[in-house]
């Protein structure tokens, strides 16, 4: 069946994978009238995470009637694309008899994602809908340190022994039942199950049954250690342009595969950690989150605002009496701290990307910091000339234009020197600098902007 989920849209029509808001609509028409024929044809077209787009933007009430209309059609694969903060409710809704269903259907790695972020009844049920064999592969996976290798691979894997040739990999292949649904390399191992090499599927398939497989091995081949830290496994995988790779145990032993997607699935993650971090939203915000966990996690960055705010204040008190002599200095100094701030945004986010993809590293950080106020020393004297005119056309004063002209060299250039320094120290000191930057390089950008205007304005123009 054709598949009428999205609306038909140019490539780059920025809604091209958007949801149909007229099937949305029928969706919801067909669980008020609770046509359960309907609701399955409507929904049969969809892709797993567009149904779970579905449940994430829809009322709690909607959602709860839908899960329980659609009952045995629910696909496991919806509750891996669901978003964390409300696949809770969602398993809470479903029977537990399609929950069970559903969780069968999902690999190894899948079911460790569901269960991490449930309480411990729900963990239960989950665990008791499984078969024994999956059941410990799962609980041995939970084991793992949050966060690493052994959290994120799957144990279901396709290996051989070194010294078979193709055709008995082929069948192989052809006369086991329980492969994994998706794989690409089969891992070739030692007698004491060590991996020592992978083989395409493709190479595989296009070479003659007597050749061995050792002369298939890839020349690109990652072994990656159980308890590494997963955003070391994305980046090992980006870096190297990895499709899958083997996890050892301790005794580099094989125990588990990861493959591109959940790699790339980390990736993701982390960058959407960062960008949140920066914001000072916390890094798991998300649209379906509660108003109260909401304001919970963005107040202690509001208060650090505060304090920061209390310290640039705290600066301009000591200028008072230049202000009430110089009006315009109150009308001109937003400017500078507004413009230094804005251009350590710029250098933060440089430095906060390049620390965590690691092409910002000890070789190249004062070529970095040197580009960086070379940078702010340009724009700064470009935006110098430009509000030094401003100042004298606005105020018919050449030395306020001057002084504004100044303040904003000196501020762009700090900026720059900031944005990249601050990151670097708070990695240094084992502080995540998408975390803390923002609200330091705020405080430096601001302070040296109005303590650099109004000393100079009380030098030069009082």
């Amino acid at each position: 069946m054709l598949d009428e989920s999205h609306e038909t849209a140019p490539e780059d029509d920025d809604d091209a994978y958007a949801l149909n808001r007229k099937a949305v609509a029928q969706i919801l028409y067909a669980v008020d009238i609770g046509d359960r024929d309907q609701l399955i044809e409507l929904m049969d077209p969809l892709h797993a995470a567009d149904i779970a787009d579905l449940l994430e933007q829809i009322n709690a009430f909607d959602r709860m009637r839908l899960i329980r209309l659609y009952g045995q059609e629910f696909d496991g694969d919806i509750l891996s694309e669901l978003d964390e903060s409300i696949r809770e409710e969602v398993i809470g809704i479903l029977n537990p008899q399609v929950l069970a269903d559903a969780v069968r259907e999902l690999d190894s790695d899948d079911v460790v994602d569901l269960l991490e972020d449930l309480d411990e009844p729900q963990q239960e049920a989950i665990l008791e809908a499984l078969e024994d064999n999956d059941r410990a592969a799962v609980q041995k996976s939970l084991t793992y340190p949050e966060f690493s290798a052994g959290r994120l691979m799957q144990r279901e894997v396709v290996m051989a022994p070194e010294h078979w040739n193709v055709g008995e990999a082929i069948d192989y292949l052809r006369n086991t039942d329980d492969l994994p649904e998706q794989f690409y390399h089969i891992i070739m191992v030692d007698p004491k199950l060590r991996p020592v090499g992978n083989v395409t599927l493709g190479k595989l398939m296009g070479s003659r049954r007597e050749v061995l497989l050792r002369s298939l091995i890839e020349d690109t081949f990652h072994v990656i250690p159980v308890t590494r830290p997963e955003a070391d496994v994305a980046y090992a995988f980006n870096q190297y342009h990895l499709i899958s790779a083997p996890v050892v145990d301790e005794n580099e032993r094989l125990v588990g595969v990861i493959t591109i997607d959940d790699a790339m699935a980390v990736l993701d993650e982390e960058h959407e950690e960062d960008i949140l971090r920066l914001a000072g939203v916390g890094d798991e915000s998300s649209l379906s989150d509660k108003v109260l966990d909401t304001t919970k996690r963005r107040f202690p960055w509001l208060a650090v605002n505060l304090v920061t705010a209390v310290l640039a204040s705290l600066v301009i008190s000591q200028f008072e009496a230049a202000l009430t002599q110089v009006v315009a200095l109150a009308v001109l100094m937003p400017i500078v701290a507004s413009m230094g701030g804005n251009a350590g945004t710029q250098s933060l986010t440089v430095a906060v990307r390049a620390l965590a993809t690691k092409d910002l590293t000890t070789s190249n950080l004062w070529r970095v910091i040197r580009r960086e106020v070379i940078v702010g020393l340009i724009n700064g004297l470009v935006f110098a000339v430009v509000m030094g005119i401003v100042g004298i056309l606005w105020f018919g004063s050449p030395a306020l234009g001057g002084v504004i002209a100044a303040a904003m060299v000196i501020n762009l250039v700090v900026a720059g020197l900031a944005g990249i320094v601050i990151p670097v120290m708070l990695e240094k000191a084992g502080v995540d600098p998408a975390l803390a930057s923002g609200a330091f390089v705020t405080t430096v950008t601001d302070v040296v902007g109005f303590f650099a205007f109004l000393g100079l304005a009380v030098v030069v123009l009082l």
